[in-house]
């Protein structure tokens, strides 16, 4: 497909863009309402104002549903381009964080953030009190990287792509492995933190940690769109891209640092999110009809918003107190993704 967008579709790329804005505005509004105490629109609308007609309403809405919303927001952009930039580099429509061991990795530096202290020093040392949630971002990222390191050092090495999604899961399964032996040293207590964090959720995300994730996540996407040129250029190939005076190592190096950086931070406060950034990728290709990365960017942070809220509302289960794990959810949304992903490559390949 060309990178230039099609000139019979851009009136419908603008027409999209419309219903994208409002759907995320609409959303937005829908999941601050939603909860264990349902508010209404211009209820929400007056505690904005600062009218609010119940004290409780404005303490839930401040304190609770507004930075979750707003996480909803970074976390379905930050996963997303994650995603598409791991398809640009790795040349693969099922490349994204969670399928090549990323979201494993920085579950492993999160591991070792919240498990090892106890495990290796007992209980009068603690790395979440020592280096609170910059400590914790930076074990994440750290983690992320060393296996996004590794599977692009295997990929420079093995030609197919099938196979280098096997050793992406293959590290998952790795830095799992690591995981478990470091439950099995630590407190129940920690432990069953852990896994609650491993769910996937929004929830717990406070406005102490959005004022370290939110500048970092947006960086990142900033980052990404400055470097948009370049991603289109390696889709054509790195002959082409050398050819046209990108410096393709210096690019796979940068990009590595972004997407692990993104993947990491929002794993961190979220827990991993699986299949978003595998799927909003290809629906903000469908809806757009472009592959050039200067609409597709932008397209990828509005899909990606979209569907986050939507998850996010759906895990709520609207009119009942219960509240289902965000991975959940967002596999029932990506796995038929790349289920539809994966029959349709095969039709193709078959064609020929």
């Amino acid at each position: 497909m060309s990178l230039k967008a099609n000139n019979p579709y851009r009136w419908k790329s603008w027409q999209v863009t419309g219903i994208g804005v409002s759907a995320i505005v609409s959303l937005f509004l829908l999941d601050l309402s939603l909860g264990s105490v349902k508010i209404s629109v211009p209820e929400l609308l007056n505690i904005m104002a600062g009218k609010a007609s119940k004290q409780s309403w404005e303490y839930i809405f401040f304190n609770f549903r507004l930075p979750k919303a707003i996480s909803a927001l970074l976390t379905g952009a930050g996963i997303s381009v994650a995603g598409l930039q791991m398809q640009t580099l790795f040349k693969n429509p099922l490349a994204g964080p969670s399928v090549l061991g990323i979201s494993h990795g920085a579950s492993l530096g999160g591991a070792v953030f919240v498990l090892s202290s106890t495990a290796l020093f007992g209980a009068s040392f603690n790395f979440q009190e020592t280096l609170g949630s910059w400590g914790l971002v930076l074990f994440a990222v750290s983690g992320s990287f060393l296996v996004l390191l590794s599977v692009l050092f295997a990929s420079a090495r093995i030609s197919d792509g099938v196979t280098v999604l096997i050793v992406g899961l293959m590290f998952g399964f790795i830095t799992g492995a690591v995981v478990n032996i470091l439950q099995f040293f630590s407190d129940p207590e920690l432990i069953q933190n852990f896994l609650v964090w491993t769910f996937g959720s929004l929830a717990g995300v406070t406005w102490s940690q959005l004022q370290v994730m939110g500048p970092i996540i947006l960086l990142s996407l900033g980052l990404s769109l400055v470097f948009s040129k370049q991603m289109n250029a390696l889709l054509l190939g790195e002959n082409y891209a050398t050819g046209v005076g990108v410096n393709v190592k210096r690019t796979r190096i940068r990009l590595i640092l972004i997407t692990s950086v993104m993947a990491g931070t929002i794993t961190a406060f979220t827990g991993p999110i699986a299949f978003i950034g595998v799927a909003v990728p290809h629906l903000a290709r469908l809806l757009f009809r472009t592959s050039n990365h200067k609409i597709l960017l932008p397209a990828t942070m509005m899909c990606g918003m979209v569907i986050m809220l939507i998850c996010d509302i759906v895990s709520q289960v609207p009119g009942s107190q219960t509240t289902l794990p965000l991975n959940s959810i967002t596999a029932l949304f990506g796995g038929p993704v790349i289920l539809a992903i994966i029959i349709k490559n095969k039709q193709m390949k078959g064609a020929f």
